[in-house]
């Protein structure tokens, strides 16, 4: 395993984060794996060195978390975990959601008990509230710091613009600021590199990028995608924005490279997210143990610059796509 600090937080972090989206409860998504098998991905994961986990409280409504915490008993010290909240958990109660100093604190207590922890190393607002001026979620979010409820603060999915009011105003408040960014960033969607990869370097922020493997859809070819069981219940998410512009080109440019160096797919897919200076830490998401252990392996899949711009060549812009 290879690890890197993660932006300035001076956090030591594996190459890759545990995406925990994947195991709860198969009742809240059909591809969702059960507690014991997603127990296991987590043993397998600590013993190929990854040290990374990420969840939310939405995730199997709870469970995600609840899984990882009983996962993690005696791994606590060694293991970085990072949780989110802004999604409504219960639809009976309209302040289970958004990020209203109401909603976060009481959300995060929910989560730091089902995690079983007092504190949790990295918590991140899930979306951005549009109802609630971001003064008063830095500020509540500051709080959580000082209160010892969380070491760091993140952001997610965001206009670059409003990702640098935020930023701004911590500044100004002498408020805690978000280290990290986790967006929406992988081959076939690059529409971060405009605007908030560059603020991101420049700010010193950490990135974490969610579905570098486009949900899927660059670990096997365009055609193929309907074959899993993700692909059947959720092809909506692949005609917008992957199929876009030229998204099956660039596919199949990662489908020919990938038989060139006798890899898979969906480790070129992520030797390019390690090859990004601006990429921190790509957030892995996988119901596979056999999987998880495919993309340790990309860690050491060397790509040439011109195999980076041969992949990106085909590339044509596509709509803003995960802010909301």
């Amino acid at each position: 395993m290879e690890y890197t600090t993660l932006g300035n937080t001076g956090m030591t972090v594996s190459k890759i984060c545990l995406g925990c989206m994947s195991f709860g409860d198969p009742d809240w998504r059909e591809w969702v794996l059960g507690e014991e098998e997603g127990k296991e991905l987590v043993e397998r994961a600590l013993e190929l060195g990854i040290n990374f986990f990420d969840t939310a409280n939405m995730y199997s409504n709870g469970e995600s978390e609840r899984v990882l915490g009983e996962a993690l008993e005696g791994h606590r010290e060694e293991a970085v975990v990072a949780t989110k909240g802004y999604f409504r958990m219960d639809e009976s109660n309209p302040n289970s959601g958004g990020l209203s100093r109401k909603a976060v604190e009481q959300e995060l207590e929910h989560s730091l008990d089902r995690l079983g922890m007092e504190t949790v190393d990295l918590y991140q607002i899930h979306r951005l509230d549009p109802e609630t001026p971001i003064e008063g979620t830095l500020a509540a979010l500051d709080d959580a710091v000082r209160r010892g409820k969380t070491r760091y603060v993140g952001a997610s999915s965001m206009w670059a613009h409003e990702f640098a009011e935020a930023l701004y105003a911590s500044d100004r408040l002498g408020l805690d600021r978000f280290a990290t960014m986790q967006n929406h960033y992988n081959l076939v969607y690059r529409e971060e590199e405009r605007e908030m990869l560059p603020l991101c370097e420049k700010e010193g922020i950490g990135v974490m990028p969610w579905s570098p493997l486009a949900r899927g859809y660059l670990t096997r070819p365009d055609e193929e995608i309907d074959a899993t069981l993700r692909g059947r219940t959720e092809e909506h998410m692949y005609e917008h924005p992957y199929r876009e512009g030229n998204g099956p080109a660039v596919n199949e440019r990662v489908e020919e490279l990938a038989d060139e160096k006798g890899v898979k797919m969906a480790q070129i897919a992520l030797a390019w997210q390690f090859h990004k200076d601006t990429v921190d830490v790509p957030i892995v998401g996988t119901s596979s143990i056999e999987h998880l252990e495919d993309a340790v392996e990309a860690l050491d899949v060397d790509l040439s610059d011109s195999d980076v711009e041969w992949l990106e060549e085909p590339y044509e812009p596509v709509r803003v796509s995960g802010h909301d």
